[in-house]
């Protein structure tokens, strides 16, 4: 739904002239299908992780993300980061696994999936970078323009395969058929919704990989974490804090601004 979502939007925003399409090649479209496969098996992963580990368990592997961020920048492309930026990682990893403290189940064949479902969440980072940044230098939003209906229809056949769309199907009819016809417009509105703020943030997200590093990226999604625990806690009284997760909140914060300032002090060094 989320890339459908996008292909929509961003086809309105072409219609409305807010870019322009690049003119592509055999070699550039095959490298767009490849990636939106890459962008394909990311989600599926993620949703077979959650089927095999406890939440618990997934949000403290997926904290890692940085980590192969980095580990792929420094193989593939032989780029090194100031100690500094190194050093900050450690709270903002450390903290994120604190605030999601809890039960762990998990089997051999669930680590496994989580894991590589870890590299390939970091692959697609630094991917949707280069694309964007290297030799092919799409902008942002043509990007996701290109992409988005490749993956949909990619998921479509995933969902199909799985028996997701019956079932789907089915579950909507048992809530049109016991609830009342306003709870049904509710829930599609609230689908509606679902999908229009996924594709605002699919916009925003690509736009900032753009704009700040696929390593800022993965270190946002540690701060989204921790700030979506606290939001819970402190807002909606979701979550009781306990010591633990107030200090993992603290780290990340701690370890966000001092990522933030690292950066910049390395982009001063290099532009003098």
């Amino acid at each position: 739904m989320h890339t459908t979502f996008a292909s929509i939007g961003t086809l309105v925003l072409l219609k409305l002239g807010r870019f322009k399409l690049s003119r592509l090649g055999r070699k550039e479209h095959l490298i767009l299908v490849a990636f939106s496969v890459l962008f394909t098996a990311n989600i599926a992963m993620s949703n077979l992780s959650l089927s095999l580990v406890s939440l618990a368990f997934f949000q403290i592997i997926r904290n890692t993300v940085p980590i192969f961020t980095v580990l792929i920048y420094r193989a593939w492309f032989g780029r090194s980061y100031y100690m500094a930026t190194y050093l900050s990682l450690c709270p903002i990893i450390i903290g994120a696994g604190m605030t999601v403290v809890g039960e762990y189940h998990y089997s051999a064949l669930g680590l496994f999936i989580t894991v590589f479902g870890v590299v390939l969440a970091a692959v697609k980072t630094v991917t949707t970078n280069r694309l964007m940044t290297g030799s092919l230098a799409l902008p942002s939003m043509e990007l996701l323009f290109r992409m988005s209906p490749l993956a949909a229809a990619q998921s479509f056949v995933f969902a199909v395969l799985a028996g997701e769309l019956p079932e789907f199907a089915k579950t909507m009819s048992q809530r049109a058929a016991e609830t009342s016809k306003l709870a049904t417009i509710a829930t599609v509105a609230f689908l509606l919704g679902n999908g229009l703020l996924a594709f605002f943030l699919n916009v925003s997200s690509f736009q900032t990989n753009k704009l700040a590093g696929a390593l800022t990226i993965s270190v946002c999604g540690n701060l989204k974490q921790a700030l979506t625990l606290a939001i819970g806690i402190f807002i909606f009284k979701d979550f009781t804090v306990d010591l633990l997760n107030g200090t993992g909140i603290v780290l990340v914060l701690v370890g966000c601004a001092f990522f933030s300032k690292a950066e910049l002090d390395s982009k001063k060094r290099t532009t003098t």
